[in-house]
């Protein structure tokens, strides 16, 4: 693995005021905040501020313009861990310091969608990810805390002349996403609208903000994710017998079954095929010749669960569900590990309750695929994960991803990544890796 990577960043937006930053932690240099300077060569080590003093400006200009649209911009990266690329349109980025940072350094002070306050709260940016290390080359396309109105491609060249490209979103993707979110809202009645953010005095969204984000808009989703989670109990976690019902109460099989299958909520859309039986065949056909016997209950057989299987996609191998001697309805047991049932809450964010990792490699190997079986809302549709969702099928639940993946797909070849925990694909999406990189391109593609 090379010392350094070879980036060429080319604006192919029709913005003549474009900019990037490149920033990270400097794993040659004790892990300390670091910037590439305008010369896209030499590097900044931001200083860390006198104790006490927070929100100070960077001592250095490290903007790097791409020039005008069609210029391509030559940049050497070095060793770094947590890397990112940012672009802006139109205006520059404010980065911050404060004390106490990695490495004697600075803590740095990123751009916030979050923080109305934040200076970077009305400017068009965006940003992809990257580490480069002695072992290899990762990077993806993040659309995890918000989607960009700048859309970003990636292309990788190895050394073996292998080529490695992701598209990222068309260029009205986010217009497209905000369509869905309105669409969205008007038909389940949850605050998928208030998750776009355009602000006074521009005439286009700026960004569309993930769910996870949803009360630093006064979106809530509490509950939302919470019928899923029953159904995959139910599924994974019963085992009772059930006892036939006496013979007074036996009722037509029409009636038993909108009894067994109510109306859902009308702020639900879970497609769950748990619920979904199939109308059982009526034994006599013709009205006209009645049955010789009339119809007995029959006992119902135990409730067999179904097993769940979880492919770590790592050492702990192929994991699935089980049911102790001594079960508990609260708890999902997969391998040598218990799991509570999450809220919607550890659904969106993929880092509390049941998926806050520790020091259990198992278990920490279990969290990001389980969480993405809930997040993607294929828990229950399938027990094999992690699953799809493959070329052409949509296995996800909430609407701003549905969204996001048919904007991202759009004509592109690929989409960027939306998933909090990476190693949760059968296979790589929305982003590259590589041993032997030999130069790698990012470009702005706005239209």
């Amino acid at each position: 693995m090379p010392d350094s990577l070879t980036v060429q960043l080319a604006n192919q937006t029709s913005s003549h005021n474009v900019h990037a930053f490149i920033t990270g932690l400097a794993i040659q240099h004790n892990m300390a905040r670091v910037f590439l300077k305008p010369d896209g060569r030499d590097l900044y080590y931001p200083e860390s501020p006198p104790p006490g003093t927070i929100l100070q400006p960077l001592t250095q200009d490290c903007a790097i313009p791409l020039g005008p649209p069609g210029n391509t911009v030559t940049v050497i990266i070095p060793q770094i861990a947590g890397g990112r690329i940012w672009f802006s349109a139109e205006k520059q980025l404010t980065f911050l310091r404060n004390p106490g940072g990695p490495g004697g350094g600075a803590a740095l002070v990123e751009p916030s969608v979050l923080n109305p306050s934040d200076p970077n709260a009305n400017v068009d940016f965006s940003f992809c990810e990257f580490t480069l290390n002695s072992d290899q080359l990762f990077a993806n396309i993040s659309y995890v805390d918000f989607v960009p109105r700048l859309p970003i491609a990636l292309t990788l060249h190895t050394k073996d002349g292998a080529v490695q490209h992701v598209s990222g979103m068309a260029p009205d993707g986010l217009e497209r996403v905000c369509a869905g979110l309105r669409e969205q809202t008007a038909r389940d009645g949850w605050p998928w609208d208030k998750l776009v953010v355009q602000p006074n005095g521009h005439d286009r969204p700026l960004r569309v903000l993930s769910p996870t984000h949803g009360n630093a808009v006064g979106a809530s989703f509490d509950g939302y994710f919470e019928p899923l989670v029953e159904a995959a109990w139910k599924k994974y976690c019963t085992s009772e017998e059930q006892p036939p019902p006496p013979p007074q109460q036996l009722q037509p099989q029409s009636q038993q079954q909108t009894q067994q299958e109510p109306e859902p909520s009308k702020k639900h859309r879970l497609r769950l095929s748990l619920l979904r039986r199939k109308p059982k065949p009526d034994p006599n056909p013709n009205p006209a010749s009645p049955p010789a016997t009339p119809p007995q209950p029959q006992p119902q057989p135990t409730t067999t669960p179904t097993t769940l299987r979880i492919n770590t996609q790592a050492a702990p191998g192929i994991l699935t569900s089980h049911i102790p001697p001594s079960p508990s309805p609260l708890l999902l047991h997969i391998g040598p590990e218990a799991f509570p049932r999450p809220s919607t809450a550890d659904i969106l964010g993929c880092n509390s309750g049941p998926f806050t990792t520790g020091p259990s490699p198992t278990r920490n190997a279990i969290i990001p695929r389980l969480a993405a079986a809930f997040q993607r809302g294929c828990i229950v549709a399938t027990a094999e994960h992690p699953s799809g969702p493959e070329p052409g099928e949509i296995m996800v639940t909430l609407p701003i991803l549905v969204a996001r993946v048919r904007s991202c797909r759009g004509e592109q070849p690929s989409r960027g990544f939306v998933f909090r925990s990476r190693g949760s694909f059968k296979r790589g999406r929305g982003l590259w890796s590589s041993e032997c990189p030999s130069s790698s391109n990012t470009g702005e593609e706005l239209g």
